[in-house]
């Protein structure tokens, strides 16, 4: 098996090697991202295809009202929570940082995506295993967690913006140029559609992925993002 590990201060278990990866910041804003996401998928997808109306006066039913609003307070958590991850990011360990610096001009980096590629393929018979995560995984967090949550931050606020008129604060930081760089409104309104889309693909592939590795390349990755600790079975 080609084995890849820094393992300098590992502790030895009766499973294997365990190493300390994940601090408590960065696994507490990995679920409650998750959170988020979840909210800001199911009512984006409500806001884009509405309920059949409710019976009754229009005064008396708040639905898609209440589903606004539970969609835009997960995407000020999805925001803030953001902020702080790259916060952590300066001040955390170095797996901390890994979501937003792909170690691109790294030959063995490199290296290491073709081995994960054929892996993923089954192709390749064993992975390599490391203590944060692997090359091919390091790119697509941070294609899509990094550069999509931007994007998604981006289009999202300006939007709100848009509704909240002249001088409110996403207006004048986001829509006043979002906007007339997409070329209008329903524009951005499909881009940012889309890159919802695009996540909750990515999510399920992470899940996916996560459920896999921890089972075939005998490696805890679910657990890893649970108490912090990845131990390499033996």
């Amino acid at each position: 098996m080609a084995v890849q590990v820094e393992v300098s201060g590992a502790a030895q278990t009766a499973a294997g090697r365990t190493v300390f990866v994940y601090e408590a910041p960065v696994r507490l804003w990995h679920w409650i991202n998750a959170l988020a996401i979840s909210v800001l998928a199911v009512t984006g997808y409500l806001i884009a295809s509405p309920l059949p109306s409710q019976p009754g006066e229009a005064s008396d039913n708040f639905l898609m009202g209440y589903i606004r609003f539970a969609h835009f307070a997960a995407a000020y958590v999805f925001a803030i929570g953001f902020v702080a991850r790259a916060y952590w990011a300066l001040v955390g360990n170095h797996h901390a940082r890994e979501l937003f610096v792909p170690r691109l001009a790294d030959r063995e980096w490199w290296a290491g995506m073709r081995q994960e590629l054929l892996w993923y393929a089954f192709i390749a018979r064993q992975p390599r295993k490391y203590q944060g995560h692997n090359p091919l995984a390091n790119l697509m967090m941070f294609l899509m967690v990094t550069l999509g949550s931007v994007f998604m931050i981006v289009t999202g606020f300006a939007l709100y913006g848009e509704g909240g008129q002249a001088g409110h604060w996403a207006n004048v930081l986001f829509t006043t140029w979002v906007l007339p760089l997409f070329g209008q409104s329903q524009d951005v309104h499909t881009w940012h559609h889309l890159g919802a889309w695009m996540m909750v693909v990515f999510v399920i592939v992470h899940v996916y992925a996560a459920i896999r590795e921890d089972i075939m390349s005998r490696q805890t990755m679910i657990g890893a993002i649970i108490n912090g600790e990845r131990t390499f079975r033996s």
